[in-house]
Parts: structure tokens; sequence; C-alpha cells
């Protein structure tokens, strides 16, 4: 439970209009994967579930990126829980959570995509990367994330993050919604190969090792392992 409710709820009337904004992107999603359901429906019924979530969110000290990570994964929770209300299985959940993914980069402007792919290599944004490392070591939110900043080794990587504890991973957990974490991961995925970033995971805490070995290499090719389900739909380039 979110001992600091209030850091979300203040922000509560924003998040649902962000929501109802992404609705525009997401209702033609729903609408592939739900064929004989009342898309606008699934959509209300989401949106109540983000509104019950937004309280429980895991305050993470309020910087960012991971304040955002946060916002973010609760949509899609919301999402997962209308979809498993429905009756749908957690493997097509997870590829429809892709698809979604897919959906929001598509509606990024071109402005965003050269800012973002820009940013995770400026030497201001990894200074403080490196600063919020040292801090999340303190625990000084239990939910928060924990984790390494790891030097380039100036061939394979420009830098590297390890990440012990996993905000979403205890996020999801809470909610007993953890077969659904696997699936979220591989939307860096998306990120990584739209921005260049150049993505190298070998290990994820939501299957179950002891950290998250993240590595970007700008330019670099996109090397992620995925769980089996969504292997035809990541090799899809449409």
């Amino acid at each position: 439970m979110n001992p600091f409710p209030e850091f979300y709820q203040k922000k509560a009337a924003l998040l649902l209009h962000e929501f109802d904004r992404n609705a525009k992107k997401l209702s033609p999603v729903l609408g592939k994967f739900f064929p004989n359901e009342n898309v606008h429906e699934l959509v209300i019924e989401a949106r109540h579930e983000y509104e019950v979530l937004i309280p429980q969110m895991p305050y993470v000290g309020g910087k960012e990126p991971f304040t955002r990570f946060i916002i973010y994964s609760g949509m899609l929770l919301a999402v997962y829980r209308i979809a498993r209300a429905h009756g749908m299985a957690v493997e097509e959940i997870g590829i429809m959570t892709y698809e979604i993914g897919k959906s929001y980069l598509k509606a990024y402007p071109a402005f965003l995509h050269r800012f973002m792919a820009q940013v995770n290599f400026k030497p201001s944004y990894l200074k403080r990367l490196r600063e919020r490392a040292e801090e999340s070591h303190q625990r000084a939110y239990p939910d928060d994330f924990v984790f390494d900043f790891v030097e380039g080794d100036g061939i394979n990587f420009d830098y590297g993050v390890d990440y012990h504890e996993c905000a979403i991973c205890k996020f999801f957990e809470q909610q007993h919604a953890s077969e659904f974490t696997p699936y979220l991961c591989p939307m860096d995925i998306l990120y990584s190969q739209s921005l260049k970033w150049g993505l190298i995971r070998t290990t994820t805490l939501s299957e179950g090792a002891d950290r998250c070995d993240f590595r970007f290499k700008k330019g670099g090719k996109t090397l992620v392992k995925v769980p089996p389900a969504l292997e035809e739909v990541i090799l899809d380039p449409s």
C-alpha cells in the first residue's frame, strides 16, 4: 500500500485526463482483440479501474522518469484487469499490451522521437541517473526502485543499469497481478528499436532473476529476451 497516496490523488484529475487522451490510441487495439464487445464500455471499465488504482500506485520520490514508469504501468494494469475480467488469457493480454505500446509510439510527434532518442545519452541525464542510483540504496521509499549505475566499457555498451528491486514488480505483486509483469518488460524493446537505444538485456526480476541488466549502446542493435508468446508479434515489423 502506498504510504503517500496524496501524491497521486492530487494529480488524479490530470492523470484521468491523460487516460482519456490515450483512450483514442487504446480503443482501436481493444477493438481488434475484443471484436464482439462494446469498446466504449471497455474503455469506461478500464478508466474506472485506473481511478481506483491511482492512490495505490507506489511513490518513488516524485522523480522522473521513474514516476512516469509507475503512471504508465498503472494504466496498463487497469487494461489488464478488464481484459482478465472478460476472459482473456494473460499471454494474449501480453500481445495486446505490446500492440498498445506500438500504437502509443506511432502517435508521438517526430520532435519527441528525436528528443527521446538523444536524452538518454546526454551527460546531464547520466549525471542524474548516477545520483539517483546512489540515493536508491538508501531505500527512503519502500516501494521504490533500487539500482546501480554501470559505467560503459567503451566498446560494447555506453552505460548500463542493474535493477535489484523494481517498483513495478512490487506494485503488481501487491495488486495480485505478478503474472502480467513479464509481459510488460518487452515494451522496452519498442522504445529501444524506435529510438535507437541499442538495449541489451539478458535477465529480469519479473522472470525470477536477481536483477534486470540493462545495457545501452547508442545506435546499436536491440537484443532482449522475450516471453515465447510474444516472439511472433515482436518479429512482425508492422
